[in-house]
Parts: structure tokens; sequence; C-alpha cells
């Protein structure tokens, strides 16, 4: 198990390939499908114009994004009523309904680590090298295995998403994930793809 502390550096993460088992630890953000758009359409491609809380959100985003990890997880949160906020579970989302916008924040922002679950594509695969940026995988049906790793919520952006939608501020502690897309072009999902095309096509020749 590789030992990783928040916020990553380049030659940590270059150091990194297909296959290492990581633990995380320190600071990272959640953010799936809203989140992405919202950051793309407003601060990346400026489509849509900031209003509302969208400057002050930024501004605390940006230093978390620089060097940092997104992880794609709509947890469950205690203590909405108070603001004590506790994550109850905190299980991966599928990766690939943020390939339309993961190489811009990537590259835009810094970003050092996509965690998620199911992999990604080309175009994210294409920004991990370029970044450089990993995708870790992380355990899925352990959304309450995982939340125990989230030892304090420090705060949230955007909670009028709604909560699983909002960006989560959150400290880990042995946050456990696998390197299966790295910042040298490897992805152990496009493997197990191309093998599984191979073997149906065996089947339907034979």
């Amino acid at each position: 198990m590789i030992d990783l502390t928040l916020p990553l550096s380049e030659t940590s993460v270059r150091d990194l390939h297909v296959g290492d088992p990581v633990a995380l630890h320190g600071v990272m953000v959640t953010g799936r499908d809203a989140a992405h758009k919202w950051l793309v359409e407003t601060f990346v491609k400026r489509t849509r114009a900031a209003q509302g809380d969208d400057a002050q959100a930024i501004d605390g985003l940006r230093p978390l994004l620089a060097g940092g990890a997104i992880y794609h997880c709509g947890p469950v949160v205690a203590g909405l009523d108070t603001r004590a906020y506790r994550f109850v579970a905190a299980g991966p989302t599928t990766s690939t309904r943020e390939e339309p916008y993961q190489a811009e924040v990537l590259q835009h922002f810094g970003v050092r680590a996509v965690i998620g679950k199911g992999g990604m594509g080309a175009r994210t695969l294409a920004a991990c090298q370029a970044a450089p940026a990993v995708y870790l995988h992380a355990i899925g049906g352990a959304a309450t295995l995982i939340a125990k790793t989230v030892t304090c919520v420090l705060g949230v952006y955007k909670l009028d998403f709604g909560v699983p939608e909002a960006m989560w501020v959150i400290e880990v502690d042995a946050f456990p994930a696998v390197v299966t897309m790295d910042a040298h072009g490897q992805s152990l999902h496009a493997q197990v793809e191309a093998r599984s095309r191979t073997a149906l096509d065996r089947l339907l020749a034979s």
C-alpha cells in the first residue's frame, strides 16, 4: 500500500502505475455531474455567467483542487439541520458520467487525482498524461466502510445542487483505492475492454 498525502506533487503522481494500491490522507473534494458541469461552463468555457455564491465558492475551491483530488461520490450526510455534518455513507459513483467534463477540469484546475468506479474514457486518459494525474478506483459496495475513513467534514460548497451533488470538503485518513489509469497512458479499464472484445469475437467466430 502506497501512502499518499494530499495535495499531490507531479513527481508523486508520475511515480504511480496501474495496479498500485494506495491509501490517501488529507483533504479532498466530492463532485458529481452538477459540479463538473458548473465548473466547466462557468469557469473553463465561460458559457454561463457566474451568479449567486459562485465567486465565493470557486475562491474556496481553487486551492483545494490544485494538486488535489475529486471524488465522484454522492454521500449520505447526517447533521444537515445542525450543520454538524457527518458522512454516513460515501460510496463511489460511476465515473463515466463525468467523461464530458473531466479532462477540462483536470487541466484547468490542476487536479492530480480523480476517484470513482468503473474507469473513464480516452479523453480523460489523455488528460492524465498531460496534467499529470491519475484515476483511482474506489471500492464499489463499500459505502459505509469508506465513510469511516472520512475523519471530518470541513465544509460544503454549492449545497443548492442538493446533498449528493454538492461539493463536500472532507478530510480522510487511509482512504483505500487502486490506480487503474496512470499518467503514462495505461488504463486497466481499456485493457479489460480490449480482452473482452477479443474473447467475444472468438465466440462469435466459432
